[in-house]
């Protein structure tokens, strides 16, 4: 970028979406460094199919347009596999989505460029520019909600992959032969660490149902036996998860956000002494919580927008004055 402010330069107001399972959240960015602005959330309600959830992504994008009629550019984050290059989601399971072309898709419907990428990395993006990765060059940021997926950024770059896979620290196998994850495969770390994991097992143990991943750890708090175990092993299998990935690519911090994060210290502290635990010759990163909360992806969305923005006044050819002679 050709900016000195965390979040571009003044280039005009760019909309995004940050695209979820639950939700659909919106907002505008301004390019002259204020942050995130005119958020909404919508629904998605997968369940009527994908077809449909597309609708009504692309009718979220058109009321955010219709009510900034300045806007340069839209940027969208969605989950799953992307290919950030032909702007195509490869495959989102929640959202029933497979082989979609979203940004052509929303660039045709809105009139405008259009931004594309994976939601954990334009979540990353915005820690990195603006968060509590900012000043890192080699970190892991790590959503832990109902699912739990990483963007390992190098030298200020997302790492994507091959294939647009890189980060699903999610599907690390961390519990050989233990539940069923919807992958296919058995113990996985969302299967234990997860929030949505944490909930069903302490159901499992012990029979109360519309448990949340924050009750439970009020009832371990509280002395609740079974409770204490079940947050225990979910922060187990994470150290476990994390030690592997930070093997493998010696991040200088490990920016953990999404709703566990929430819980400040209840989780961070335990963590840091079970990931110290299980590293050895490896230099134990920083744990922090993420700053920006459940607007990292559509404040990375809109920084994938500016980016888009600042690239394209690049590309334009410099104005010649008048009788000015055209370079050989």
């Amino acid at each position: 970028m050709t900016a000195g402010t965390a979040f571009g330069t003044a280039l005009g107001t760019v909309i995004a979406l940050d695209v979820g399972g639950t939700y659909i959240k919106g907002g505008t960015l301004r390019g002259d460094g204020a942050g995130l602005e005119h958020t909404e959330r919508w629904y998605t309600r997968a369940d009527r199919g994908p077809e449909a959830v597309l609708e009504t992504v692309l009718a979220c994008a058109a009321e955010l347009a219709e009510r900034h009629p300045r806007v340069a550019a839209a940027g969208i984050a969605v989950p799953g596999i992307v290919d950030e290059e032909s702007g195509l989601s490869v495959l989102a399971e929640n959202l029933g989505w497979r082989g979609v072309p979203v940004q052509d898709w929303l660039a045709e419907h809105l009139g405008l460029p259009v931004a594309f990428g994976h939601d954990v990395r334009a979540g990353g993006l915005a820690e990195a520019r603006a968060g509590a990765g900012r000043g890192c060059a080699d970190f892991l940021f790590v959503p832990v909600g109902t699912g739990i997926a990483a963007a390992l950024f190098h030298r200020g770059r997302a790492l994507t992959g091959a294939h647009g896979g890189a980060g699903e620290l999610g599907h690390v196998v961390v519990r050989p032969g233990g539940d069923r994850c919807r992958c296919g495969a058995r113990g996985c770390l969302e299967t234990v660490a997860s929030a949505a994991a944490i909930a069903r097992r302490y159901s499992r143990a012990t029979g109360w149902h519309g448990i949340t991943a924050q009750d439970v750890r009020r009832r371990a708090e509280a002395g609740d036996a079974a409770a204490a175990a079940v947050w225990r092993e979910a922060i187990e299998a994470m150290a476990d998860g994390l030690a592997a990935t930070i093997t493998l690519h010696d991040p200088e911090r490990v920016v953990v956000g999404g709703g566990l994060s929430r819980a400040g210290e209840a989780y961070l502290g335990p963590l840091r002494t079970a990931l110290a635990a299980r590293l050895t010759f490896q230099t134990v990163p920083d744990v922090v919580e993420a700053r920006l909360g459940d607007r990292a992806g559509c404040t990375g969305a809109a920084l994938l927008a500016l980016d888009l923005l600042d690239r394209d006044l690049l590309d334009r050819p410099a104005r010649r004055a008048p009788g000015e002679a055209v370079a050989p």
